[in-house]
């Protein structure tokens, strides 16, 4: 066994990636910053009831879990940073009204989201704390589609959905518990075949509704489909102006509705949405309200936000020109010292040749700094 072998769908960013990754993170915090967003960093293993608290089972079984050898207790490394960031804001911050934060840093799953998916993704996001109303959803979606523009993504598209629609049919058709996640299995995989079956005691509407999830998926158009197809409960009707306010105010991107998106339904609380770009078959990013999480921490605070995975992100956008270093001889010349502090002061990337290696320590250089007439000047290769 080759002792330098990483595990799978682990590896290492290398530096043209490394850079790419690094320059969008500054990027999007500082768009976060002015804002208003706040940067909170929390540790990367917790105990696992904190980890775990109101996220549901999707979170535990992506979870990497170890033991303590301080306490004895379970602890797991970070799956998501989102409900530590829930945390952060109903125990440390407790802060009443609407309080902004941000973050970026590494989560670790235990098996990768999709087949060219990484078990170490990068993770920056955005979070609004405190506010129950569609316009924190509005500002958060708008926030993602200004991420992703400042990014370079021309071809991003947005699709959103809202999991009280599903959770209301459940509840008025008194679906058990075992029921209503068998359901919402089924329409995650879009098995139609499964969801006739599964429906099949079921009483109407609540039968057909839920048939008819799976086609309720399109333009901002379907809406008018829906409220005509949808029994006319109060949190139906909700849920569908909440999207058409959604689909009507996000500018910039092509916008999609999908009644059947359930995704971490036992997370999500109201609106849910993605992020797609052209190149990738997985979502870019992912986000959506999740009050329940809050309300688990005995704080109860409605929350929206959004996540992107930064290494996603750099693999779809072009590899950006290398500007090329400055080679520099090794001297003790206080005026070449100089001349080499001042270029680096100006954004330069000057690489010092060391003793007995010469150019070979300064590949990527496509100038150098010689002395010209007296005085260090840089000059093309």
């Amino acid at each position: 066994m080759r002792k330098w072998l990483l595990p799978e769908y682990v590896e290492d960013i290398l530096p043209p990636e490394a850079r790419r990754v690094e320059v969008l993170r500054a990027r999007l915090l500082e768009l976060f910053r002015v804002h208003g967003y706040r940067l909170v960093v929390p540790p990367m293993l917790e105990y696992l009831e904190s980890l775990l608290t109101g996220t549901g089972h999707d979170l535990d079984l992506r979870t990497f879990k170890l033991v303590d050898q301080f306490s004895g207790r379970m602890m797991g490394l970070r799956a998501d940073i989102t409900p530590q960031v829930a945390r952060i804001d109903a125990h440390l911050l407790n802060q009443e009204g609407v309080t902004r934060l941000c973050y970026a840093g590494s989560v670790l799953h235990a098996s990768p989201r999709g087949l060219n998916g990484t078990r170490e993704p990068l993770q920056i996001g955005a979070e609004i704390y405190g506010h129950a109303g569609i316009e924190s959803d509005l500002e958060i979606q708008r926030l993602l589609v200004e991420a992703l523009a400042a990014c370079g993504i021309a071809d991003a598209a947005l699709d959103i959905g809202h999991v009280g629609v599903f959770r209301a049919l459940c509840r008025r058709g008194a679906v058990d518990a075992e029921l209503e996640a068998e359901l919402h299995e089924a329409l995650e995989a879009k098995d139609l075949p499964r969801l006739e079956a599964l429906t099949g005691t079921l009483e109407e509407p609540t039968r057909a509704a839920l048939l008819l999830l799976p086609q309720l998926y399109g333009d901002a158009s379907l809406l008018a489909r829906a409220r005509a197809a949808l029994p006319a409960y109060p949190e139906i009707e909700g849920a569908l102006e909440d999207l058409a306010r959604l689909a009507q105010d996000i500018a910039g991107v092509p916008v999609s509705i999908d009644l059947a998106d359930l995704r971490g339904y036992h997370y999500h609380s109201g609106v849910v949405f993605s992020a797609y770009v052209g190149q990738l078959p997985n979502a870019v990013a992912l986000g959506g309200r999740y009050d329940e999480v809050g309300k688990a921490f005995g704080r109860a605070r409605p929350a929206t936000g959004f996540s992107i995975d930064l290494r996603d992100l750099a693999r779809v956008l072009p590899p950006a020109p290398d500007p090329g270093g400055i080679r520099a001889p090794y001297g003790a010349d206080p005026d070449l010292a100089a001349a080499i502090r001042k270029l680096r002061e100006a954004g330069e990337v000057v690489v010092v040749d060391l003793p007995g290696h010469g150019a070979q320590g300064a590949a990527g250089c496509d100038r150098e700094l010689s002395r010209i007439q007296g005085a260090w000047q840089v000059r093309k290769l």
